[in-house]
C-alpha cells in the first residue's frame, strides 16, 4: 500500500523533526525537504497530499530571506504555514510538541484528505517491494554491528531477499566489552545468518593513531569500513550492493541548507568517492523509535530491539582526542561497569542511553598515599525519543557512588569520575 505524504518544507525552522513526527503520529507519512524544492520535484514525490512550510530563525541563507516560490505556491497542493515569529498573521508554532498534531490535524485530514495509513506493516511491505525492485536477483553485503539499526536492516533484508544477503561483522577494536562474541553467538549460531567475522582491530587502530579531530576520526572509520567490505566482497561472487543502517536523524544531523551540520555520520558523510557498491538503506526515513517499532513488527526479540544505541564509530568517539589503546581499554572497562550497575538496580531499559567517556587529559590525584597523574572518566546518561533532543534523568545517588567506586578500584590509570548533566541542546549526546 502506498502511503500518503505531507511534505515539511524547511523554511529555517529548528523544529522540522517535531512537525514531521507529529504528522506521522497522526498516521500519515511525512518527509522534510529543503525550502528550494521545485514544483516538479514535489510532484515527483509519491502521493504528496499537502505541504507544511515551517518557518524559523534560520530563514536567511546567503544573505537572502527565503520564502516559498510562486511555482510551489501554484503547484496545486494545500499549504499550511508555521511562523517562528508568532506575529499573529500566520499560524504560531505550539510550544509543546504534543500540541503540534492538534494544530495540524484539520489541515492534514480535512484539507489534504490524507489517509492515515502510515504504520509499520505498510512500511515493511513497501520496503520489501522497493528492496526487491532495487536488488533483483543480485547479492547484498550488510555491515552488521549487532546494534538496533543494523539488526533491523538484517531482518528486513532477510525477509525481502533471503540468502542473497551476506552479513559482515567487523571487529574494529572500538566495540563494547563482549560485543563481538555476542554478535557471532546471536546471528550466526542462533539466527543462522550468513555471517562473516573480520578481526580488523590492528588495522583500524593503526589508521587512527595520532588523529585527534573527531570529524577526521569519523571519516577514517567510515572509509576503512567501506574498504573492509570491498575486500570481503571481492572474496564473494556477485556482491553489488552495500546495505546500511542509516536512519533519519543521521541525515538531518549531517546538515541541511538552513541548518549547519551537527556532526557527520560514517554512513552519511564519510563514504569514499570511489565506492564500489550501490547503497541499500531501507531505514533512512525512520526515527529511532520507529526503527524499534519496525523491529518489533518484524518479530525481533525485545533484547535486540530495545538494545541501547551505539554510535557507528563506536568507542572511537568516547575515547576523546587521539585514540590510545590504554585509554580505549579504560573506556571499554568503565562502560562495562556502568552497564552492569545499571542492570543490577533495574535501570536497564528505563534509561535510553548511558556510557562513559575518557578525555585526553590527566589530573592530579592520590593513590596508595602517593601523588598520581591519571585520567578522569565521565559518565553520561540521557533519555530521548528521537535522539534530536535529550534530557538527563535523575539517578539514585547510591548507584552513581557504586559505579564510581568500582571504576576507581577496577580500571587502571583512572583517579577521578565525573557525571555530565548537560541536555541536548546545548550539548550533543556524544562528546564527539
Amino acid at each position: 500500500m502506498k502511503q500518503d505524504m505531507i511534505v515539511v518544507l524547511d523554511m529555517g525552522s529548528t523544529r522540522n523533526t517535531d512537525v514531521a513526527r507529529a504528522i506521522r503520529k497522526l498516521g500519515v507519512y511525512s518527509e522534510i525537504c529543503n525550502f528550494d524544492i521545485t514544483a516538479s520535484e514535489l510532484k515527483a514525490l509519491p502521493n504528496v497530499r499537502g505541504i507544511i512550510a515551517n518557518g524559523g530563525p534560520n530563514d536567511v541563507v546567503n544573505g537572502v530571506k527565503i520564502g516559498l516560490s510562486d511555482e510551489v505556491k501554484n503547484a496545486g497542493f494545500p499549504i499550511y504555514t508555521f511562523d517562528y515569529n508568532e506575529n499573529g498573521k500566520i499560524n504560531p508554532m505550539p510550544e509543546c510538541d504534543g500540541e503540534i498534531a492538534d494544530a495540524i490535524r484539520s489541515f492534514v485530514f480535512d484539507q489534504c484528505k490524507a489517509t492515515p495509513n502510515w504504520n509499520m506493516e505498510n512500511f515493511i511491505a513497501d520496503q520489501i517491494e522497493l528492496i526487491r525492485k532495487q536488488v533483483g536477483n543480485r547479492k547484498v553485503l550488510l555491515a552488521l554491528s549487532g546494534g538496533v539499526d543494523s539488526s533491523v536492516v538484517a531482518a528486513l533484508l532477510i525477509k525481502a531477499i533471503g540468502n542473497q544477503l551476506t552479513c559482515v561483522h567487523v571487529n574494529h577494536g572500538l566495540l563494547r566489552k563482549g560485543e563481538p562474541e555476542q554478535v557471532v553467538q546471536v546471528f550466526r549460531n542462533e539466527l543462522n545468518a550468513n555471517l562473516i567475522y573480520v578481526d580488523a582491530v590492528d588495522r583500524f587502530l593503526d589508521k587512527l593513531a595520532g588523529v585527534a579531530d573527531p570529524e577526521e576520526k569519523r571519516k577514517i572509520i567510515g572509509a576503512e569500513f567501506i574498504r573492509v567490505f570491498e575486500e570481503e566482497a571481492r572474496k564473494l561472487d556477485g556482491i553489488e550492493f552495500l546495505a546500511q543502517g542509516t536512519i533519519y536523524p543521521d541525515i538531518v544531523e549531517s546538515g541541511t541548507k538552513t541548518a549547519k551540520m551537527v556532526k557527520s555520520h560514517h554512513n552519511v558523510g564519510g563514504l569514499p568517492e570511489d565506492l564500489q557498491f550501490e547503497l541499500v538503506e531501507p531505514l533512512k526515513m525512520l526515527f529511532k523509535d520507529e526503527v524499534r517499532a519496525c523491529g518489533k513488527a518484524l518479530g525481533l526479540p525485545d533484547n535486540m530491539v530495545f538494545r541501547q544505541p551505539f554510535p557507528g564509530p563506536g568507542l572511537g568517539v568516547r575515547c576523546l582526542g587521539a585514540i590510545t589503546r590504554d585509554r580505549l581499554e579504560a573506556v571499554r572497562e568503565s562502560d562495562a561497569i556502568m552497564r552492569e550497575e545499571f542492570a543490577k538496580c533495574g535501570l536497564e531499559g528505563k534509561v535510553w542511553q548511558y556510557f562513559t567517556i575518557v578525555p585526553d587529559f590527566k589530573s592530579v590525584g592520590v593513590r596508595d598515599n602517593a601523588r598520581c597523574f591519571d585520567w578522569p572518566v565521565i559518565m553520561r546518561a540521557v533519555n530521548t525519543v528521537d535522539a534530536m533532543t535529550a534530557e538527563v534523568p535523575e539517578l539514585p545517588w547510591q548507584v552513581l557512588q557504586n559505579i564510581t567506586k568500582r571504576i576507581l578500584a577496577e580500571v587502571p590509570h583512572v583517579n577521578r569520575v565525573c557525571f555530565d548533566l548537560s541536555p541536548k541542546p546545548t550539548a550533543t549526546i556524544e562528546w564527539e
